[in-house]
């Protein structure tokens, strides 16, 4: 969850950073960071639950994006560039980092074509006392 937790925070970053690091007056560079920037956010925040983990790979492609922004956009500013490469490499990274699992909720969407599914093993472990007469 460390890793999502960074995550949530490049997104946020990503919406601050033209403001903070000088280049607010560049509209298409704020622009492309205050549309990234929620939608990394949101991601990342999504996958801090375990039944939603895997929200976090959807983070790969707004990563990859930020990677090639700079040349695809034209940006004219080193400093928007390098804020943009850096962001983009940390969130693609980081969105590969599983995190912890610590139960298991069903077997998710194979459990439809496996005969030996998590719940079929804990169903044979119960006494069918419902039955009995």
């Amino acid at each position: 969850m460390w890793a999502q937790i960074i995550n949530a925070v490049l997104g946020i970053w990503l919406m601050a950073s033209a403001a903070i690091l000088g280049y607010s007056d560049v509209k298409i560079i704020t622009d492309n960071e205050h549309i990234v920037g929620p939608i990394v956010a949101s991601f990342a925040i999504i996958s801090w639950w375990e039944a939603t983990r895997v929200v976090r790979l959807y983070n790969v492609l707004p990563g990859l994006w930020l990677l090639l922004a700079p040349w695809v956009l034209g940006y004219d500013n080193g400093l928007a560039t390098t804020n943009s490469m850096v962001a983009g490499a940390l969130i693609t990274g980081l969105s590969f980092v599983k995190g912890k699992v610590e139960e298991t909720y069903g077997g998710g969407w194979s459990a439809i074509w496996k005969s030996d599914t998590l719940h079929a093993r804990e169903a044979r472990k119960q006494p069918r006392t419902d039955l009995e007469g």
